[in-house]
């Protein structure tokens, strides 16, 4: 019998795992018209259970991509934590309750919960209109990275060979396929295959603490039920978490005893239940009922490890992201938000590099923010764990955990858990310069939420749906009070600059002119009134479109707006502000120094060719 001839392809981007980090990335790259797949083992998407939490910044996240309503349409809103603590009668009681968002400028300010295989659908449909499906029932059993610099070097260059096994094709047909990627994006998961081919290891710790996690719809009479409930007992710590279609997500701390093998050291789930694990809640939750009504809908049980990669990258050909490089608790939230986020800031960069447009280095500043962003996790999430799984402070415990600790633990990091507080160091991706000209926009932060009114139409907008993830770098021209002669004078003398032919705008041109610049969005903002706004009297660089041009006055039905410069710390004189593809602000430069955008982008741009 003849042996079939075994399939050689090529892909630019080749994503090996379909979670929620994987598919973010090859939705992203989908929509960056990169040539991508997508394969993971699985036979069948997540049906149940898995992560469930997004936070406020992932809202943002996908909402610059479109797809933020369906989220919302189809999840439920967090808003309200409440805390319990043991009671003098041997239960619990309602000690506070609190916003369970307290990041500020969250734009919104709550989360949302959602089981996980609903999220990836998400991302599944939306890729499937961009004509990219997820391969499942795909397993890759090689990967090589070539060793030739030179061939590293080159960005037209397919450097890792992966062969992929089709493990559901019937007997005679092609079971074995070899591709040869530009780059490769682990994304599968916490045991990452990916990661181990290249002997990245996993540093950190085991915790001390193991949790039990059931998904049900209860019948209960616990009055925070469908509140965000986190809950000090003397018999142990639970989580309550509401979810769609009247679930609820329980999570309730278990004992050493009652789970390790003692042989071994490991969990053994056969010691352990979903009814054992709902009596344990039902301890902690005493002198309240809880009763699944339909049967325990999912559980799982795990010790909690906090463990990050010794690198994302290697030599910026295979990179990881999500629970292949970091492993952490998940009491405050962050899995599933911390994995989404990488593949934001990665996806951008590798369409670019893909692209040609942006130089390979640029990937380097992707381990450098995210791998940091992981380490101050790990950090937080040994902090939250333990105050969280600690025994509550009362008259027999005099070294517990105080409830006004915890709480103003809660309260503090509110910024760092809501995603919104991430700040990304200086990079080539981030020039930290000339902050005290917009003091209220954190250069390697993301932009922060806004109104203004559109100086055409008067129609309201949220600044942030004016920065989409669609791939270019937005520049956003504070302007000042155009009709004072002076600072116009200013504003007529940065757009002759910007216009020279070593400016940035025309050195990184691309050739087809037709849709506007490819890399660049110009969106203007002046100060002013709209009803003697006159938007023809700005130079024709700064309105390419009517809808690029909007003023910093109040709505009007006098409901909003107006105080955007004040909010963002800009004076009179204006500022230019350059927002990265993914909503950071990279850097800033005055309106008479448009050199100094020149110096950030020619850090990581390449010329067309």
């Amino acid at each position: 019998m003849p042996v079939p001839v075994v399939c050689h392809s090529e892909v630019d981007v080749l994503i090996i795992g379909a979670g929620p980090a994987g598919l973010l990335c090859a939705n992203a790259l989908a929509n960056a018209r990169v040539n991508v797949r997508i394969v993971d083992k699985r036979a069948v998407k997540v049906a149940a259970g898995q992560a469930d939490g997004i936070s406020p910044r992932t809202i943002e996240v996908l909402q610059s991509y479109g797809i933020a309503e369906r989220l919302l349409k189809e999840s439920v809103q967090v808003h309200l934590a409440a805390f319990y603590n043991p009671s003098s009668s041997g239960g619990i009681e309602l000690s506070s309750r609190a916003p369970d968002v307290t990041a500020p400028s969250a734009r919104y300010p709550f989360e949302v919960a959602l089981h996980q295989g609903a999220i990836e659908n998400i991302f599944i449909d939306s890729m499937k209109a961009l004509g990219v499906e997820v391969e499942r029932s795909t397993l890759p059993t090689s990967i090589e990275l070539s060793r030739d610099e030179n061939e590293l070097a080159n960005p037209a260059s397919h450097p890792v060979r992966v062969v992929l096994q089709k493990l559901d094709v019937p007997e005679g047909q092609l079971q074995e396929e070899i591709v040869h990627a530009k780059y490769v994006v682990g994304a599968d998961g916490a045991h990452s295959w990916v990661r181990k081919q290249f002997d990245v290891s996993m540093d950190g710790e085991q915790s001390e603490f193991i949790w039990g996690v059931l998904d049900m719809v209860p019948d209960t009479d616990f009055p925070d039920v469908r509140n965000k409930s986190l809950v000090h007992s003397n018999h142990g710590s639970v989580l309550l978490v509401p979810r769609e279609a009247d679930r609820i997500r329980v999570y309730m701390q278990l004992e050493d005893k009652d789970i390790i093998d003692p042989a071994t050291g490991r969990v053994d789930k056969e010691r352990m239940g979903p009814e054992e694990m709902l009596e344990v809640a039902r301890r902690s939750l005493h002198p309240y009922k809880l009763v699944p009504t339909t049967g325990i809908l999912w559980w799982t049980l795990y010790i909690i490890g906090q463990r990050v990669a010794s690198k994302f990258s290697i030599k910026n050909r295979v990179l990881i992201a999500g629970d292949a490089c970091h492993t952490h608790s998940p009491k405050a939230g962050q899995g599933m938000n911390a994995s989404m986020n990488d593949a934001h800031n990665l996806a951008w960069k590798l369409a670019l590099v893909v692209r040609g447009w942006a130089e390979p280095s640029l990937l380097s500043t992707y381990e450098s923010e995210r791998r940091q962003y992981a380490l101050d996790l790990i950090t937080f999430d040994k902090m939250f764990s333990t105050l969280f799984s600690g025994k509550p402070l009362t008259e027999e415990n005099g070294d517990g955990v105080a409830h006004e600790h915890f709480m103003k633990t809660f309260q503090t990091f509110g910024n760092f858990t809501s995603g919104i507080g991430v700040h990304y160091e200086p990079s080539a991706a981030v020039l930290d310069r000339n902050q005290e000209l917009a003091s209220g926009l954190m250069i390697g932060e993301r932009f922060p939420p806004y109104k203004f009114i559109r100086a055409a139409d008067a129609w309201p907008f949220e600044i942030q749906d004016l920065l989409p993830s669609d791939f270019r770098f937005k520049l956003l021209v504070f302007a000042g009070d155009f009709s004072d002669p002076l600072q116009q004078a200013k504003v007529e003398s940065m757009v002759a600059d910007m216009q020279k032919p070593e400016s940035f705008l025309n050195r990184y041109a691309t050739p087809d002119k037709s849709s506007g610049s490819p890399r660049f969005d110009i969106i203007t903002i002046s100060k002013g009134r709209k009803e003697g706004f006159d938007l023809l009297r700005f130079p024709t660089l700064l309105r390419s479109h009517w809808s690029k041009v909007f003023v910093d006055d109040i709505d009007v039905t006098g409901s909003f707006g107006g105080k955007g410069y004040s909010y963002y710390g800009v004076g009179p004189e204006g500022a230019l502000v350059v927002v990265r593809p993914d909503g950071y602000v990279g850097t800033i430069a005055p309106l008479d120094h448009v050199e100094e955008l020149d110096t950030y982008f020619a850090s990581f741009m390449k010329i067309p060719v």
